[in-house]
């Protein structure tokens, strides 16, 4: 099996290098006109599935809207990912999980091996250190599968921790290049980074050598132009915007949701010329 990125390039050079969000949030769930309980969840997801399998180059489902439901909510998390991934569509599991040691290495596991969560890739923390996210990356080399590094967030508190300096750089910019030192050699790195596109100002991106998940784009206010501005142009290659309430509220008839993602295919296609 080839690597999770030449996978997800080869993925965003056929579809367009848009992410979709899978995000059941209950005021979503009753928008489309369905319960906020794991019935109206399963029938969100399958219906989000139907819309997004085989026309996006990844689908994003955000692990915590799931869990609030239990057990019932995990299975139709596991079902989600089964069914996607089973018909080719990458999977980004949205899990933001980080720790140490054997917790890490448990975490790894249950989002990167192959049990019934596996998924082609999955988001991380790396704010116990990013050493500490070793085991993740380990097992993602080993299974060929990504992992995104939260590095520079769009939300006002993450200035505190990721914009302050440790010898001379800031936090974030330590993230993204120590993300740079693991894709060194490949084609098209499995380790990228979130970087958000309302941010004003980016770390430096230009070594990354993988790809960098722009979420903040549509409802949120990001775009075209906040990309180009937060990228040099030799990076847009590898900018992966990420969209799910400006598709989603298009919903819930799968033509709407198509249509909407066809749209906006088209705006970030600039991107992948």
């Amino acid at each position: 099996m080839h690597t999770f990125g030449h996978r997800l390039r080869r993925a965003m050079r056929h579809f367009g290098p848009l992410c979709v969000g899978i995000d059941p949030h209950p005021a979503l769930l009753r928008a489309w006109g369905l319960n906020a309980d794991v019935d109206g969840l399963e029938t969100f997801a399958e219906i989000c599935v139907e819309a997004f399998d085989g026309q996006v180059a990844l689908v994003k489902p955000q692990v915590a809207f799931f869990e609030t439901y239990g057990s019932g909510g995990i299975a139709v998390l596991e079902r989600t990912i089964g069914v996607l991934r089973g018909s080719g569509t990458l999977v980004l599991a949205d899990a933001k999980r980080g720790d140490i040691g054997s917790t890490m290495d448990a975490y790894a596991h249950a989002w990167l091996g192959d049990g019934p969560l596996g998924a082609d890739a999955v988001t991380v923390s790396p704010y116990l250190g990013f050493g500490a996210l070793a085991p993740a990356l380990d097992l993602a080399a080993a299974n060929r599968r990504g992992v995104f590094v939260l590095a520079a967030t769009s939300n006002p508190e993450g200035a505190q921790v990721q914009r302050a300096l440790v010898d001379g750089r800031a936090v974030a910019q330590a993230m993204v290049d120590a993300a740079a030192e693991r894709n060194a050699g490949a084609e098209f790195g499995a380790v990228g980074v979130v970087v958000g596109a309302t941010l004003t100002d980016a770390p430096d991106m230009s070594r990354l050598n993988g790809p960098v998940l722009m979420p903040g784009v549509g409802a949120q206010g990001g775009g075209p132009e906040s990309i180009r501005a937060l990228l040099p142009e030799s990076m847009f290659h590898a900018a992966v915007p990420n969209v799910a309430r400006e598709v989603l509220g298009a919903g819930p008839e799968v033509p709407a949701l198509r249509a909407k993602v066809a749209e906006l295919q088209d705006v970030f296609g600039f991107l992948q010329h």
